[in-house]
C-alpha cells in the first residue's frame, strides 16, 4: 500500500491562506505542513524550495483572478451589461476565496510594494482585468473617456470598498453598491 501524498494544489491553497493572513513572510514550509496535518518532507515532492511555491502561488492567483473569473462571467453568455452584472456579483461574493478572494488580492498588492517582480506581475494582472472591463463597457459606451472612467471606478470599487469604513447616511453598504452598479450599467 502506497503513501498518500498531499496534493500540490493543497500546498498552494494553504500558502495563499498564509499569504492573506500574514504576507509573504508567513509562507513557511513547516507551518504550512502543520496546517495541512502532514510532515514537511512531502513539500519537497512537489516544490524545489519555498521560492518555487511562492511563484506557483502567484501563478494560481493570477489564473484565478483573470482567466478563472472571466471564464465564469463568459460561461452564461448574454450581453455586456449581463456579463458585467455577473462580474459584479462574483466580485461581491469572492471576498474570502482562497485564490480569487480580496484578502489574497490585498496581500499581493502589499507584497508588490516591496518586490519589483511581484509588482510587475500585479501590473500585468491589473492590465488584463482592465482590458476585460474595457471590452465590456465599450460594447454599450461610445465615449472612450466614459469607458475608462467606468472601468477605473469598477476596478477601484473591487479593491477599495473593503478598505473604506464609512456610514452611508441611512443606507446599507449593499444598497449603495447596488446604486453604484445601476449607475455604472446605465
Amino acid at each position: 500500500m502506497g503513501v498518500t501524498r498531499t496534493p500540490r494544489d493543497r500546498w498552494i491553497e494553504e500558502g495563499l491562506r498564509a499569504l492573506a493572513a500574514g504576507g509573504p513572510d508567513a509562507v513557511r514550509i513547516e507551518p504550512l505542513a502543520q496546517a495541512l496535518g502532514v510532515t514537511k518532507g512531502g513539500f519537497y515532492g512537489h516544490f524545489r524550495n519555498r521560492e518555487a511555491l511562492l511563484s506557483e502561488m502567484l501563478d494560481t492567483w493570477e489564473r484565478g483572478v483573470t482567466e478563472g473569473v472571466i471564464g465564469r462571467v463568459e460561461g452564461d453568455g448574454g450581453d455586456a451589461r449581463a456579463r458585467l452584472g455577473r462580474l459584479f456579483a462574483i466580485a461581491a461574493t469572492s471576498g474570502d476565496g482562497p485564490v480569487a478572494g480580496i484578502t489574497v488580492d490585498l496581500a499581493v498588492r502589499d507584497w508588490a510594494r516591496r518586490d519589483e517582480s511581484v509588482a510587475e506581475r500585479l501590473r500585468r494582472v491589473d492590465n488584463h482585468r482592465m482590458a476585460y472591463l474595457r471590452s465590456l463597457y465599450s460594447a454599450f459606451c461610445d465615449d472612450p473617456d466614459d469607458v475608462e472612467v467606468r472601468c477605473l471606478v469598477s476596478f477601484s470599487l473591487r479593491i477599495g470598498h473593503h478598505l473604506v469604513a464609512v456610514d452611508h447616511e441611512g443606507r446599507s453598504r449593499a444598497e449603495v453598491m447596488e446604486l453604484t452598479r445601476k449607475w455604472l450599467l446605465r
